[in-house]
């Protein structure tokens, strides 16, 4: 029998059942962001050398997480569809084959960093000074020993949102963080390690994560040998949310790009907004995650209507929480520009940027729920061709044309709004043909 066979399409969507699987899963999300903020403030007090190699080797290291992200994503629809259908070993077993790749990934990219940190540190570090690409250099030397662990973390959230566990990825991501956050301080200080103690720190944190998830998946008394055939098939998926998540880096790095032609307080301004963005995002995804799960196992157990059900609850949700958060984001217009800033050149221009900030957020919130069901239900493919033709159909040559015409950052947030247009139509299209609903536990 079927995990979805005893419960009503109702209780599947119901509110409780997503906030029961949302929630956690924020918590999840926001674990690492977290903790780079402490990070940030124990080395901040050093000195700006120190500061100043973070930021650059920060950036790097989060280029693992994404790869991270995708191995988790891609993971969940494929486990969720085996536990809809009732083989909940056979949902496991994606996480083996899933962590296997992530153990192979991250070992690859531990050894290339000792040997491409440096190069990569005075690349990204361009003008500044030696001293803080040396130091860039190191910490990314020793925070990469933490990748293997960071990546099978990633695959294991993966698994464990398949089968809709959520509660022990929330307790095997919090507790290595809070340690971590803990051992920061007192690694960089009394033990006088100074920047190579908050890599030691990182590693740690990401190692302990790593060989929790390793353990839930033992404890499962599940074949741990590696299938080349399942593992090619996720690297598939991996490779269609890696050039999606490709395209959504080139049309950031542009607007970036084209809002620092218009000077200091503009690409200062753009910063503020952009940031802000990214965390309603993150917000926004744990709502996606939920999806990821509860649309998968949904189509798993061979319940279309359930999954279409799901999909329209979850799409109202987004856009619930959407218009929430363009509330709070108008109602702060004169306040929240300022504590990032005490430029008034730098919040006249957040000024410019702010009303369609705040006035795509419910469309975003749409968006970000619709993403989550579709990869849920696999339809991955037509994901990353949707991103790929909005980003380079509509955003970039918004934002090119903005800069033509010397349009400013209204111009440029005008042009990030019609990207999330252009991807909402294409996603409601897609939720209308019912082509994305195939039933089974595999796609």
């Amino acid at each position: 029998m079927s995990a979805l066979a005893e419960q009503p399409p109702q209780s599947a969507a119901s509110a409780r059942r997503i906030a029961g699987l949302a929630l956690p899963a924020l918590v999840v999300l926001a674990a690492e962001p977290l903790y780079v903020l402490v990070d940030t403030a124990v080395l901040g007090h050093l000195g700006a050398v120190p500061l100043g190699a973070l930021a650059v080797g920060g950036p790097v290291m989060t280029l693992v997480v994404w790869i991270g992200t995708v191995t988790a994503y891609g993971t969940t629809g494929r486990a969720a569809r085996r536990f809809g259908h009732g083989e909940r070993a056979a949902a496991v077993a994606e996480g083996v084959q899933a962590s296997w790749l992530a153990l192979a990934a991250g070992v690859l990219l531990a050894v290339a960093m000792q040997f491409a940190a440096g190069p990569l540190a005075r690349t990204v570090a361009g003008d500044a000074s030696a001293e803080v690409a040396d130091g860039a250099a190191l910490w990314l030397r020793v925070a990469a020993i933490g990748a293997p662990g960071l990546l099978l973390a990633a695959a294991g959230n993966g698994w464990m949102r398949g089968v809709q566990d959520t509660r022990r990825p929330l307790w095997f991501v919090l507790g290595p963080n809070l340690l971590s956050a803990a051992l920061c301080p007192l690694l960089v200080y009394p033990a006088g390690l100074g920047l190579v103690g908050s890599a030691i720190a990182n590693a740690v944190a990401q190692t302990l994560c790593g060989l929790l998830f390793a353990g839930a998946l033992v404890a499962e008394r599940v074949p741990l040998a590696p299938h080349p055939r399942v593992i090619g098939r996720q690297l598939v998926l991996s490779r269609d949310l890696l050039i999606r998540g490709a395209a959504f880096q080139a049309s950031f790095l542009s607007a970036t790009a084209v809002a620092a032609r218009f000077g200091v307080a503009a690409v200062g301004a753009h910063q503020i907004a952009l940031q802000l963005w990214f965390f309603t995002a993150l917000m926004l995804d744990a709502l996606a995650i939920a999806a990821q799960s509860l649309v998968g196992a949904a189509l798993g157990a061979g319940d279309a209507a359930g999954a279409r059900l799901l999909a329209r609850r979850i799409a109202l949700f987004g856009g619930v929480c959407g218009i929430a958060f363009g509330i709070l984001i108008g109602a702060g217009a004169g306040i929240i520009p300022s504590w990032f800033s005490a430029d008034p050149q730098v919040r006249e221009q957040a000024m410019v940027a702010w009303p369609w900030f705040a006035a795509m957020q419910p469309l975003a919130g749409v968006v970000f729920a619709l993403d989550g069901v579709l990869i849920g239900a696999g339809d991955v493919r037509y994901l990353r061709d949707l991103t790929v033709v909005s980003a380079l159909g509509a955003f970039l040559p918004a934002i090119w044309l903005t800069y033509v015409l010397d349009a400013g950052l209204g111009g440029i947030w005008a042009g990030l709004t019609l990207f999330v247009v252009a991807r909402l139509v294409g996603l409601l299209l897609r939720m209308r043909s019912g082509r994305w609903a195939v039933l089974g536990a595999t796609r």
